[in-house]
């Protein structure tokens, strides 16, 4: 049987999507397209409350397919069509996973490079092994991380992302930890215990507050003061009203 390129594993609320195409887990454009699509299928899933990225092994994900690129060289166009859809679609994935309505959380035991650090960077949380490391290396092939600095230079200081784009160089676990990508760092043996108890835990939270609060965080957050206050604002009434909330404390209330 033919390996998935995305296995989709739900239990608990915790969905985990894990990453095939190799050991390398590359971001090819087939890869793209079924990431995308597991991505959409769990949107739409009401029994999905948390996404578990999960790139098995000692690589993570090595980013995009780079033997795929070159073979497209031999395109009319010297693949740019290809390489145009190929960004466009790293770049709906890489916002499903920070503005779709679950939470997401990367679960990284291996090396994370190029566009697979940039989807370390887009999910909301992020747990790694001791021996986890971080590498924006395009500058050693004659280019620059230009689309992975996009989340990387929102997840960390602007000296941190710079560095690691103009550098090339690989960056441990906790250099990682220290700089903001990460949110944990544990032994590579209890990397799966600490992520799924965290991910069980927030699966139990009420989700559309959840969803409406990560969502608002994301738009608020790139707004000026007033006017992140005022998006806040509508969605903290939106949980204080919420009929679920509403119902708890009337009853609550008639109690005491």
């Amino acid at each position: 049987m033919t390996e998935p390129l995305v296995d989709e594993t739900l239990s608990t609320g915790v969905l985990t999507l894990t990453l095939g195409a190799g050991k390398a887990h590359a971001l090819s454009s087939a890869m793209l397209t079924a990431f995308n699509a597991a991505l959409m299928r769990a949107e739409a899933d009401n029994t999905v409350k948390v996404i578990v990225i999960h790139g098995p092994g000692h690589i993570f994900c090595a980013g995009h397919d780079l033997k795929e690129i070159a073979r497209r060289r031999q395109d009319a166009d010297d693949g740019q069509a290809y390489l145009v859809q190929l960004f466009m679609d790293c770049a709906e994935l890489m916002q499903k996973l920070t503005q779709g309505p679950k939470p997401t959380i990367a679960m990284v035991d291996g090396i994370a490079t190029a566009a697979g650090l940039q989807m370390v960077a887009a999910c909301d949380l992020a747990f790694a092994s001791e021996r986890a490391t971080f590498c924006l290396p395009g500058v050693k092939n004659d280019g620059f991380c230009s689309t992975p600095l996009v989340a990387v230079g929102r997840a960390v200081s602007r000296k941190h992302a710079i560095e690691m784009a103009m550098s090339g160089d690989t960056y441990d676990a906790q250099w990682a930890l220290s700089a903001g990508l990460l949110n944990r760092v544990v032994t590579s043996e209890a990397l799966p215990d600490t992520v799924y108890d965290f991910a069980r835990k927030l699966a139990t939270r009420h989700g559309p507050a959840v969803s409406a609060g990560k969502q608002t965080f994301y738009a608020q957050i790139e707004q000026p003061l007033p006017q992140a206050y005022d998006m806040a604002g509508e969605t903290m009434l939106g949980h204080f009203l919420d009929p679920l909330r509403v119902a708890r404390e009337k009853k609550e209330w008639a109690q005491d």
